[in-house]
This record gives C-alpha cells, structure tokens and sequence, in this order.
C-alpha cells in the first residue's frame, strides 16, 4: 500500500504535533543520544493520544496495520512516531495479526532503531509474545537471533522472555546468553544481567547457581545486575533467624 499516509497515521502525527513541546524536545532528544529530533511529548502524552486514535480508527485489517506500522517508522520525522509504530506493533488490539509471519517486520523496527528505547519493548512485549504464543514456531527465531552479529537482535533474543515470571524457559534463556558471555558490549552485559534478574524472583536458587557456575565468564556488571534481588533477600532472611 504504497502512497499516501493511512489515516490512522495522520491522524496520530496531528495529534503529536498539537501535543509537541519545543522546549522540552533538545533535552529528550540529548538524554537518548538520538540523532532523530523528539516533538516534546511525555510518555503518558504520547499513550493517552495513541488510545484514542486506536478508538477513532480501529479495526484494522492486517494488511493496514502492518502499513500503518511501516509508515510510522520508516517516514519518521520525530523519535516519537517510533514510538507509536512500535506501541502499534505490540498493542493488543493487534494480536490477531501478530504472528510469526511477522517477524521479518519486527526484525526491521530492532535493527533500525538499534537503541534501547525501542528494542526493549519490542523484545519484551513484540518478540516475547510471540514466543508465549507459538514456541515452536518461533523458538528457532530466537535461538538465531542470539547468535547473530546484530547486537540488538542478541539483546532481543536475552530479553525475549523478561515477562515470563516463572514460565520461563531456563534452558533457552542460558542458551540465548552464552553466544554473548564473552562480548564486552555494555548493553549485551546488561540485558544479560536484567534477564537473570527478572528469573531471580521467581527462581533465585537457579540464578545463584548460574552465576556461580559462570563467574569466570560473566562480566561484573551482569553478575551484580543479575544477583541485584537475590543479595538483599539473603541479608533479610539471615537478620530474621
């Protein structure tokens, strides 16, 4: 659906531009290192503009979405419609045409905006759902994508079960970290140690061994995010007896 922008898409960038704040934009724009400039609009902003355009202009079918999506990324001219193309993406009104079958999309928005800011969510809330959904399908996706060169498609794969409480699939989650155990990238040591930090809530006594088992291998930075949970709850319990 080449062509003009759909109007979901107008109607979202008339709704930023009305919302905008100039004097706020250089300051978000400097806090996330973005060479795209921001509008100026807050995240509560931003969720509460993009409901009400979901109520204005929904349903879509799967082709306008996946077309309203692609124009809001790839015709971004603020860092905030990024936003909204990646909020569009994951909303749950979209689930029904969230497959597998899109995942090339999904790689597109990771590798594109190559920042934190947006992979997280789409790894957590994009790639993550899809794993919950069809693990079959999708679980070779993810194992791929953690070894590939691209470090935000390894980062994606780490934290592609960060909401999966005690769900979690332990095997994949180690499996997805090794390939990156030796890297030095900072966000890579991060997401492996916010990964096992999440799984330590729910299953400290694993996180623990893991740790210890690859102390050798794991950075500072990953071992103490990754213990950040399971350390004061030792404490509290050995105050307690």
């Amino acid at each position: 659906m080449p062509g003009r922008a759909p109007p979901l898409v107008r109607s979202l960038r008339r709704s930023l531009r009305a919302a905008g704040d100039p004097q706020r934009a250089p300051a978000m724009q400097a806090y996330m290192k973005s060479e795209m400039p921001f509008a100026g609009v807050s995240a509560s902003a931003r969720r509460q503009l993009f409901g009400a355009a979901l109520v204005e202009h929904w349903p879509l079918d799967a082709d306008e979405w996946k077309h309203a999506v692609l124009s809001l990324f790839r015709d971004a001219r603020v860092r905030e419609e990024w936003y909204l193309a990646m909020e569009l993406y994951t909303a749950k009104r979209a689930q029904p045409h969230r497959l597998p079958a899109t995942l090339p999309l999904l790689e597109e928005l990771i590798v594109t905006s190559a920042w934190w800011d947006v992979v997280d969510h789409l790894a957590a809330h994009g790639l993550g759902d899809l794993l919950r959904r069809f693990p079959k399908r999708v679980e070779p996706k993810v194992r791929a994508w953690s070894r590939a060169k691209d470090p935000w498609k390894r980062r994606s794969a780490i934290l592609s079960q960060l909401r999966f409480g005690d769900d979690t699939d332990r095997e994949l989650l180690f499996d997805c970290i090794a390939p990156s155990l030796a890297d030095r990238d900072f966000f890579l040591r991060k997401g492996i140690g916010w990964a096992l930090r999440q799984l330590a809530w729910h299953d400290p006594d694993v996180v623990v061994r893991y740790v210890k088992d690859h102390e050798n291998e794991l950075s500072p930075l990953s071992r103490r995010e990754a213990l950040k949970n399971v350390e004061p709850k030792a404490r509290r319990k050995k105050v307690r007896t």
